[in-house]
C-alpha cells in the first residue's frame, strides 16, 4: 500500500459515538484507538468527535479472488477491513500480497484443487492443481499446506461434470483434516452439494442455480455444522447476465432456507477480476450489494452484520476482530446512518480504520 495514502496516529480517542455491539446500537461513547488495537484509556489521544455516528467492526468478506495489492486497497476503502481470499496462483503472487500492510488483512486457500473436465481446469495456471484419483490428495494437500494455505479449497461439480470425483473429493477432505485445515467447497449445483455434504467439508461456497437445495441438504448442513456462503452478489450477476431471473429466486430461496434451518451463513460477494468468469463483482463495493441481498433473501440486518463480522471471524479462527472491544484488532468502519433499521447505510462509509491505520476514502 502506498504510505502516502493512508493516515496513522498512535492514540485517537473517538467520541461522541454509538457502537453496533452485536445486539444493538449503544449510546453515545468514547472508542480508544491504542496503535493497531481498540484500548481503554483516552490519556494522550487525539480526539475525534464522531457525532453521533455509528461504529460498526471492521467487515469481514468471506469469498474474494485477490487481484493485486489494488484490490486490497479497493477492499478497505470500502470498509472491508479483512478478507478470505479462495484462490489465489500463483504462490509467489500470494506471498508478495501476504506482505501487504496497512491496508486489508488477508487469509488465502492459494492454489485450488480442481477435477481434470470441469470448466476451472481451464484457467490459466491450474494443470498442476488437477486431481485425477484419491491417491494424490495427501501430497496436494501438504504443497497447499507448506505455502501456507489457510484452508482448503475444492472445485466441485455436478456427477459426470469434470469435477473431482466422491473418493478424491472425500481424501483430500481426510487429508487436510489431518493437517488442521479447514475445506471450503465450490458448488453451484445441487448434485455438487450433495457431494460435499457426502465428503465432509466445513463449508460451501454459493448456492444452486439449478434448483433450490433441498429440505434434505438443508437438514444436513446443520446436522453436519456445515457453514453457507451463497455469493448471492455473483449469482445475481450471473442470473442478469443470463436474463434467468427466476434462478435467482431460487437462490433467494435458498438462503432463506438455510437461515431459517439455523445454519451459519457468512458474507462472501465472490469479488474478481479474472477473466473469463462470467461476472466480476467489484471489490468492496460488492459485500454491501451481499449484505443487501441476504436481508432480501430473509435475514435481519442486525443477522447481515453478524455474517460480515462476527461469523466470519469465528468460524475462520480470527479471535481478534468481527466486534468492537478492547483489546481487539483496531478494524473499524464508522457510519453515517442506521445499518440495523436501513442495510444499505453501510455504504455511506466517512472512515475507515485497518488495524489502527485509517484508509483513504473512495468515490461511491
Amino acid at each position: 500500500m502506498n504510505p502516502i495514502s493512508s493516515t496513522y496516529s498512535s492514540k485517537i480517542a473517538l467520541t461522541d459515538v454509538r457502537v453496533f455491539d452485536g445486539r444493538e446500537n449503544t449510546a453515545p461513547t468514547t472508542v480508544v484507538i491504542e496503535g493497531s488495537v481498540i484500548g481503554t484509556d483516552p490519556t494522550g489521544a487525539e480526539f475525534v468527535d464522531a457525532g453521533g455516528a455509528i461504529l460498526l467492526p471492521g467487515l469481514i468478506d468471506a469469498h474474494i479472488h485477490l487481484r493485486g495489492p489494488e484490490s486490497l486497497d479497493q477492499l478497505a476503502a470500502f470498509g472491508v477491513t479483512t478478507a478470505l481470499d479462495m484462490a489465489t496462483w500463483p504462490a509467489e503472487d500470494l506471498a508478495a500480497l501476504r506482505k501487504e500492510s496497512g491496508t486489508t488483512d488477508i487469509r488465502s486457500a492459494g492454489t485450488p484443487i480442481v477435477g481434470a473436465g470441469g470448466m476451472h481446469a481451464k484457467l490459466s495456471g491450474l494443470a498442476a492443481a488437477i486431481i485425477t484419483e484419491s491417491g494424490q490428495a495427501d501430497r496436494m494437500v501438504a504443497d497447499r499446506a507448506f505455502a501456507g494455505s489457510d484452508y482448503v479449497k475444492i472445485m466441485l461439480e455436478a456427477p459426470g461434470a469434470g469435477g473431482p470425483d466422491r473418493a478424491a473429493a472425500e481424501a483430500v477432505v481426510e487429508a487436510a483434516h489431518a493437517r488442521g485445515l479447514r475445506v471450503v467447497a465450490h458448488a453451484s449445483s445441487r448434485g455438487a452439494y450433495g457431494i460435499a455434504l457426502d465428503v465432509g467439508v466445513d463449508v460451501v461456497t454459493h448456492v444452486p442455480m439449478d434448483a433450490e437445495l433441498s429440505a434434505d441438504d438443508v437438514r444436513r448442513m446443520l446436522e453436519q455444522g456445515c457453514i453457507a456462503i451463497p455469493t448471492l452478489t455473483m449469482m445475481e450477476g450471473l442470473a442478469t447476465n443470463a436474463d434467468i431471473p427466476r434462478v435467482f429466486d431460487r437462490c433467494l430461496a435458498t438462503v432463506g432456507a438455510l437461515h431459517a434451518a439455523g445454519v451459519p451463513i457468512l458474507a462472501g460477494s465472490d469479488a474478481n477480476a479474472q477473466r473469463g468468469v462470467p461476472f466480476n463483482p467489484e471489490f468492496g463495493t460488492a459485500l454491501h450489494r451481499e449484505l443487501e441481498l441476504l436481508v432480501t433473501a430473509g435475514l435481519t440486518p442486525v443477522d447481515a452484520l453478524h455474517a460480515a463480522t462476527t461469523l466470519p471471524a469465528s468460524h475462520f479462527r480470527l479471535p481478534d476482530r468481527g466486534v468492537i472491544e478492547p483489546g481487539a484488532r483496531a478494524d473499524l468502519v464508522l457510519v453515517d446512518g442506521n445499518p440495523l433499521t436501513d442495510i444499505s447505510a453501510t455504504r455511506a462509509i466517512s472512515r475507515v480504520w485497518c488495524a489502527g491505520v485509517e484508509q483513504p476514502r473512495s468515490p461511491d
